[in-house]
């Protein structure tokens, strides 16, 4: 079995929305997720993160701090995978879709009546992500 490693980027403005990304090949249901991807090389969960957030989003983000490690077993593409999750701010760029792979069909903020109504790429994140708001308030 193939293991697979990746990082995701939490990111909350000032309305108390997340930043997401609809993503999906073009012959398949888009859904929502948390800017995500996999590492490349040797680099470290965060630069991965920092990584894939610009190439999704086209922002500039730094970590604020790491939220949890995500692990698990895909049977249906026959590989384990561990996925960290940091909470991220962003410091620069601007909404722009850049994404090598052009999975990534919009970008936006979504509230957190919102989150409840989506549907997600990987929905065991919605209970995470609404406990995430829950903090803030």
């Amino acid at each position: 079995m193939k293991k697979w490693f990746g990082s995701s980027g939490v990111c909350l403005n000032s309305n108390g929305e997340v930043l997401m990304v609809l993503q999906g090949k073009t012959d398949e249901d888009k859904t929502w997720s948390i800017p995500s991807g996999g590492k490349e090389g040797n680099e470290t969960f965060e630069e991965c993160c920092i990584r894939e957030v610009h190439e999704e989003t086209g922002y500039d983000i730094k970590i604020i701090k790491k939220l949890k490690v995500k692990e698990g077993i895909s049977e249906e593409h026959n590989l384990s995978y561990e996925v960290h999750y940091f909470l991220i701010q962003v410091v620069g760029g601007e909404r722009n879709v850049q994404d090598p792979d052009g999975l990534i069909h919009d970008i936006q903020w979504k509230s957190v009546n919102e989150i409840e109504d989506l549907v997600l790429s990987f929905p065991e994140d919605r209970d995470f992500l609404m406990k995430m708001f829950n903090r803030l308030e």
